[in-house]
């Protein structure tokens, strides 16, 4: 009873925006306050694999490896192996139930040296959850699940700079067959199409009059999930906007010898959807909670304006009150701090932070990781402390299994389409 209870109030949260109002009663709007923006398919941010685990979940603008294609998949043509495997596995509400969990797939190859493809199989299993209706008797029992499938063309623009186009298709299932008793709308399964646009900057210097022997700066810059909003119901009342989502990042790696290398790096990132309006007083002659902030029906926005929108919309936009919005923009950003140290690329030891704005969900993290790699294998695992609320990963291990090969045509790819 205690998993299908938790379960349930796990979907609850999930769908709610699809049966009611996003209704923040507030009376006060020039102060701060809880506003959280809510997507269809959110399981698309989870960060598949322990490397950005433990690097607080940044990615963007870390070395390539075999999971760039949620990262960045800009970076694949920049890998010094020619052919990856990487399979990962993260438990989900570990604390409180055990069949929840996030499985990932990806593998690249490099067609040339200025070439890369990369695809993609993303798994996410919410459990079994048993419906019940409003006088607790049970219903249908669900198996709720979500995935999606994704392709990358990763091409060299130059030496240092390289760009990708990942098209992707995504299947969010909470739960087929369940109607809503307030509004009668039967759920179904939603589908959505979307495409990650990123770019890559790798800069190399060496130091000839220094102790150390060289150096990379990167630049990362990906958004995903550009795509159609997402209907659950069979009458299409609500239809939500999938988590399209801008992340830049700078990450500094220093070859201190031939054994020692220690990297840093910081990243931001911000949703591209559309700040939830604020309703707040209640007017007693139509019964009704006039709106503050973006003042419009996001049902009527199509995603591109709302990509468009979300840079300027939040509470107190177009005018009413112009510090505020800016205020309330800053805090949607988020922020990831990561460190990586490895001794001749067969150790390696990371930590890292995750913080969230208060006022929009409050997650903050630290993170710790550790891989071996021996020969074409590497393992990876990383472990999360929250801060403050309690997190989905927390107390938890997250692993990773690599697969690399750079042989078996690594000379004849070398020499296909050099960019002089």
């Amino acid at each position: 009873m205690k998993k299908h209870l938790a379960f349930f109030s796990l979907l609850l949260i999930t769908i709610s925006p699809l049966f009611a109002q996003n209704d923040f009663p507030f009376d006060n709007p020039s102060l701060p306050y809880q506003n959280t923006i809510t997507t269809a398919a959110p399981f698309l941010l989870i960060a598949p694999d322990s490397r950005a685990g433990g690097m607080g979940d940044m990615g963007v603008a870390t070395s390539p490896d075999n999971y760039s294609q949620h990262h960045n998949p800009a970076k694949y043509v920049f890998n010094k192996q020619v052919f990856g495997i990487g399979i990962a596995y993260s438990p989900w509400l570990k604390q409180l139930v055990n069949d929840v969990h996030l499985a990932y797939l990806s593998t690249f190859w490099k067609v040339t040296e200025n070439d890369a493809i990369a695809f993609a199989l993303r798994y996410f299993s919410l459990g079994e959850i048993q419906f019940y209706d409003a006088n607790g008797n049970p219903l249908n029992t669900a198996h709720p699940n979500e995935f999606s499938l994704d392709f990358t063309y990763s091409r060299k623009l130059s030496k240092i700079v390289s760009m990708a186009i990942t098209p992707r298709f995504v299947y969010s299932n909470l739960g087929t067959g369940y109607q809503s008793q307030n509004t009668g709308s039967e759920m179904k399964a939603g589908l959505a199409g979307a495409v990650d646009i990123s770019l890559f900057v790798n800069k190399e210097f060496a130091h000839y009059n220094s102790n150390i022997k060289s150096s990379e700066l990167m630049f990362g810059a990906n958004i995903s999930n550009i795509g159609n909003k997402v209907s659950y119901t069979n009458s299409d009342i609500r239809r939500d906007f999938l988590p399209c989502n801008l992340r830049l990042g700078l990450f500094y790696n220093i070859n201190i010898d031939d054994y020692n290398k220690i990297g840093f790096g910081v990243e931001a990132a911000k949703l591209l959807v559309p700040t939830p309006p604020i309703y707040y007083g209640l007017d007693t002659t139509t019964a009704t909670r006039p709106l503050y902030g973006n003042g419009v029906d996001l049902d009527k926005i199509n995603p591109i304006v709302g990509i468009a929108r979300s840079f300027y919309d939040a509470a107190g936009g177009y005018g009413i009150n112009p510090k505020g919005c800016f205020n309330e923009e800053m805090r949607e950003l988020t922020w990831a701090f990561g460190l990586e140290y490895s001794y001749r690329d067969i150790l390696f030891v990371r930590a890292g932070s995750f913080l969230e704005n208060k006022f929009k969900g409050n997650r903050k993290y630290a993170t710790v990781g550790v891989g071996v790699k021996y020969s074409i294998f590497a393992i990876d695992v990383c472990y999360l402390f929250a801060f403050t609320q309690y997190h989905p990963l927390e107390n938890s291990l997250k692993f990773t299994l690599t697969f690399m090969l750079d042989s078996f045509n690594k000379e004849s790819i070398k020499n296909q389409g050099k960019l002089n």
